[in-house]
């Protein structure tokens, strides 16, 4: 039998095994299929044959309909940052509701949480809130071009930036229909010319510092630097979406890097883990919203400043997610990352472990990774089987591969969390040693 075939039945083997230990998942998903399309309302989770149903969870402990535990190595892809109901959290919200639920003014929590996010982040002056990071790309963007007049904005293949901005291999249907120009991430010779070719119709760059859904691929400092000379030069903004890389750093990963955007956007875990998201950056550009100018631009939204999110981000970011505690997951993620590509590395691997901090992915290649690319049918096998072994001893991740680190996962679970990934590659030896291992050793090094 070859390797691909191999590793096919293993994953069909994973397939069943995972549908004979869930089938009160498989009821409530067939049951939901009556009222959403496929029981789904959220794309990034359904995965075959039905994805698991959580029932609860507490700290960095997940349980699905069908009783079994899981440390959350997700983390609800980044939000989850202060992991299941957080008491600091819990009480703040609580106290926000007691006050009113929908005040239908303005209300004293956003103008804290505006404050905390200010001075939190270099890059942003003055701040709008959204309810998502999707809504932050699209107002920024919007904001950008009404700013400079101009039209073009340039995003990168596999880019990410919520369900109206997504750029993988295949395109994106429900994508907002600006004039894009399409670059090649981390290429600094082919953008720095595309940009020149647009120069005087570029209103906007916008990119993730790095790329998240494409397999947490980090834009290097001379990508990045080059994407702010040239903006500066021609007159173009420079948004950095840290959705996601704002919690890499006590400042965002922009910060880390030395560069800095004209604006930035946040989301995810700035709300203590409820919906929310924020555009923000230089001055005199926000100022183009400041209802007390003539012809102002509109922005609206009924829960943009709601008081669930407004005191649930004023108590994760000032009294549990400080500066000292985003430093200290950061080199916690660091440390972990670099024992899983040890692992690989000694067992001679075709597999490895990208990212930044507490934000990594699972790739089954040995190949430098410096941009996105399309995993063949075996690595998305590989992918496949390593999801569904983590899962039967406990874990859970993303099925393409992602980890996320959450405030209450500890020393005795990552500890945990790397055995089970020796084991794997111990069990799957066979199918993780088709590459050249001098490659592997040197990609690690």
């Amino acid at each position: 039998m070859t390797s691909e075939r191999a590793v096919g039945a293993l994953v069909a083997e994973a397939e069943r095994r995972f549908a004979e230990r869930h089938p009160e998942s498989r009821k409530q998903l067939s049951m939901a299929a009556a009222f959403m399309p496929g029981g789904n309302t959220r794309s990034v989770l359904f995965y075959d044959p039905f994805p698991v149903v959580m029932a609860r969870g507490e700290g960095c402990k997940l349980w699905d309909l069908d009783g079994h535990e899981y440390v959350d190595f997700l983390g609800e892809f980044t939000a989850g940052i202060y992991g299941h109901s957080h008491p600091v959290i819990r009480k703040a919200i609580l106290e926000a509701v007691e006050n009113g639920l929908n005040l239908t003014g303005h209300n004293v929590l956003e103008a804290q949480l505006a404050r905390v996010v200010c001075q939190r982040f270099p890059s942003i002056q003055l701040v709008r809130f959204t309810n998502s990071g999707t809504e932050a790309n699209l107002m920024a963007v919007a904001l950008a071009k009404a700013f400079t007049h101009r039209s073009k904005v340039l995003v990168f293949e596999g880019a990410y930036h919520g369900g109206f901005m997504s750029f993988g291999k295949n395109g994106h249907e429900l994508n907002v229909p600006h004039d894009y120009v399409v670059g090649s991430y981390n290429d600094i010779e082919g953008t720095s010319d595309l940009i020149d070719e647009c120069a005087p119709d570029l209103a906007v760059v916008i990119a993730e510092p790095m790329l998240g859904a494409s397999g947490a691929i980090p834009g290097t400092r001379e990508f990045l630097g080059m994407l702010r000379e040239k903006t500066r030069d021609s007159g173009a903004l420079l948004i950095f979406d840290e959705v996601m890389t704002s919690r890499l750093g006590p400042c965002g990963l922009q910060a880390l890097l030395g560069v800095q955007a004209d604006l930035t956007t946040l989301g995810k875990y700035i709300g203590g883990g409820s919906s929310i998201g924020a555009f923000g950056g230089r001055a005199d550009i926000m100022n183009l919203f400041d209802p007390r100018q003539p012809n102002a631009l509109h922005h609206a939204g009924t829960f943009n400043n709601n008081v669930i999110s407004m005191a649930a981000g004023i108590a994760g970011l000032m009294h549990i997610y400080t500066a000292a505690a985003a430093q200290e997951l950061t080199q916690r993620g660091e440390m972990l990352r670099q024992r899983l590509n040890a692992l690989c590395v000694g067992r001679g691997a075709t597999l490895q472990f990208t990212g930044i901090g507490s934000l990594m992915n699972a790739h089954a290649t040995a190949s430098p990774i410096v941009r996105p690319f399309e995993p063949d049918e075996h690595q998305q096998a590989i992918k496949s089987l390593l999801f569904f072994h983590l899962l039967e001893r406990g874990f859970y991740i993303a099925r393409r591969g992602y980890i996320v680190l959450s405030l209450p996962i500890d020393d005795h679970d990552i500890d945990r969390f790397v055995e089970a990934i020796d084991e794997f590659l111990i069990l799957h030896e066979h199918l993780l040693c088709k590459g050249d291992k001098g490659l592997i050793r040197a990609r690690h090094r």
